[in-house]
């Protein structure tokens, strides 16, 4: 633009003024398409802190704007649909101006509603204009079976007939919907076919022509809104669909997905978990923890018990980090310990942010959701051990005569086959756990063979990684009792099969599939 914005915007009040300074109206998605240009020329990153949709998702949304476009975001939940449109706002101008007390942000240079009109006839120059920031050119509407063209379009108002005297054949009477008052906007519709089919039929006008229809009025506003909808797939099947006309109208459908790598992953999650300064001070979240709660995620999406049309999201890892954290911070403050980190034992406390993030399919519900939930984790760790530690699987017996290698792990196993068995309470001192840890014979040696740099705490968490990671790999038996977790020989947990304490918090991988 050629004219100065903040000076225009304190020295201008009036129409007049406004026309003497060069102002130039442009249309919302000539707008957004000029300033995506200068973001996509200055290598400026027009969606920042949208992590994982550079190569896909963004280039799809920035080719649609510079083709000034209605978007349409289909994905599943938490993928960051509704965050991309509100992001939008950023590539509009600072400030417009609209003719002052108009409910549909009249521009000054082309007023659409009859108070505009009216105003302009009466004040000519000396009409009085305001400035509308670009926070305010947002307007968002979620999708329920009670929505009605009343609420989107508008209606005529009794009350306002009433105390105006007037009659409804006067526009004067009209109540505008929200889609009106969005105008020179982004309006946002969430999760679109929740909107009833008839509802939808009410949009047709508005993307085909740009202009709507209340009641019996012969009314025109051509309005002036950059649509973008959202939409997940599960909803054509469950709650409704998007009518195919509508659907028809909408210029650009864009797929949305979840993180493909763990690494993206971990930013997100970084970057969304509201951890408080106190916990950072007091809680040490190793990388390890943090790639085992984004394994639980992707375990979840692969997992046969959970509804994959439903989705996990991200929010799921994001609630769990947190949990992880409170639980170690929970633990420390027990103990009256001034700093601790998170233990793998700690991972018990991210059930309740699982159970409630996962739709499970019949076989999943027959399961139960804890116990879905625990077995989540527990892949999570058999996949992400191998990871950090020779694969177990690797040094089993072998077919014919080939004689296998000796496991890494043949004297951590065998004091566990002498009929020793190791309790680490969920609740014990960081220093207690540690010299718990150092009673299973060569479990610090096998550690130090592969890892010989690092804190003590660090390589006690790793010690402790090795006794989850073969049980995981059934090679030994856990079970979580009593506020302990108690890891055993194998063969001896079987032969106890009929005790008191085993049950349905043992675990493994033969029994899960």
């Amino acid at each position: 633009m050629k004219y100065d914005l903040p000076a225009m915007k304190k020295n201008t009040t009036t129409l007049g003024e406004l026309i003497k300074s060069g102002y130039f109206s442009t249309s919302i998605k000539d707008e957004i398409r000029n300033n995506l240009i200068k973001k996509i020329t200055a290598k400026e990153n027009p969606f920042p802190g949208i992590l994982g949709y550079e190569d896909s998702v963004i280039p799809d949304t920035e080719r649609a704007l510079l083709s000034r476009h209605n978007i349409l975001f289909l994905g599943l939940r938490g993928q960051a649909k509704t965050r991309m449109a509100r992001q939008m706002t950023e590539l509009l101008d600072e400030y417009i101006p609209i003719i002052a007390g108009s409910e549909v942000n009249d521009d000054p240079l082309k007023p659409i509603s009859k108070y505009a009109v009216d105003l302009i006839n009466e004040k000519g120059d000396n009409t009085p204009i305001e400035w509308l920031h670009r926070s305010k050119r947002y307007g968002e509407k979620l999708a329920t079976p009670d929505v009605s063209v009343a609420d989107l379009i508008g209606d005529i108002d009794p009350i306002k007939a009433a105390n105006l005297k007037l009659s409804f054949a006067d526009e004067n009477v009209l109540h505008y919907g929200i889609i009106p008052r969005s105008n020179r906007c982004i309006f946002v519709i969430n999760e679109l076919p929740d909107l009833q089919a008839r509802i939808q039929v009410s949009l047709f006008n508005i993307l085909e022509e740009g202009d709507l229809q209340i009641r019996g009025f012969k009314l025109r506003l051509p309005l002036d809104v950059l649509f973008v909808f959202t939409a997940n797939p599960e909803d054509y099947t469950n709650r409704g669909s998007i009518v195919t006309p509508l659907k028809d109208r909408i210029e650009s459908q864009i797929l949305t997905h979840y993180p493909k790598s763990i690494e993206t992953a971990l930013s997100i999650t970084e970057q969304e978990a509201n951890i408080i300064d106190a916990q950072k001070d007091k809680v040490v979240i190793s990388d390890l923890i943090k790639r085992l709660i984004e394994q639980v995620a992707f375990e979840a999406r692969d997992s046969e018990l959970v509804d994959k049309k439903s989705g996990v999201s991200a929010r799921l890892t994001i609630a769990a980090f947190e949990n992880a954290v409170s639980a170690a911070e929970r633990r420390a403050l027990i103990n009256n310990e001034k700093n601790t980190q998170v233990w793998l034992s700690d991972l018990t406390g991210i059930i309740p942010s699982i159970t409630g993030k996962i739709e499970l399919v019949y076989e999943g519900e027959q399961e139960g959701p804890y116990q879905v939930a625990v077995n989540l984790v527990e892949r999570s760790i058999r996949n992400q051990f191998v990871q950090y530690f020779p694969n177990p699987e690797t040094y089993k017996k072998k077919r014919g005569n080939e004689k296998p290698e000796e496991s890494p792990y043949k004297a951590v196993l065998a004091w566990f086959d002498k009929g020793n068995s190791l309790n680490l309470f969920l609740e014990t001192m960081d220093e207690d756990k540690i010299q718990m840890l150092y009673k299973v014979n060569e479990l610090h040696a096998l550690v130090k063979k592969y890892y010989n740099t690092g804190t003590e705490k660090e390589t006690a968490l790793l010690m402790e990684l090795v006794l989850h990671g073969l049980s995981a790999h059934s090679l030994i038996s856990k079970k979580i009792i009593d506020g302990k977790i108690e890891f055993k020989d194998l063969m001896g947990s079987m032969l106890n099969m009929g005790s008191e304490h085993f049950g349905e918090e043992d675990f493994n991988e033969e029994d899960y599939n």
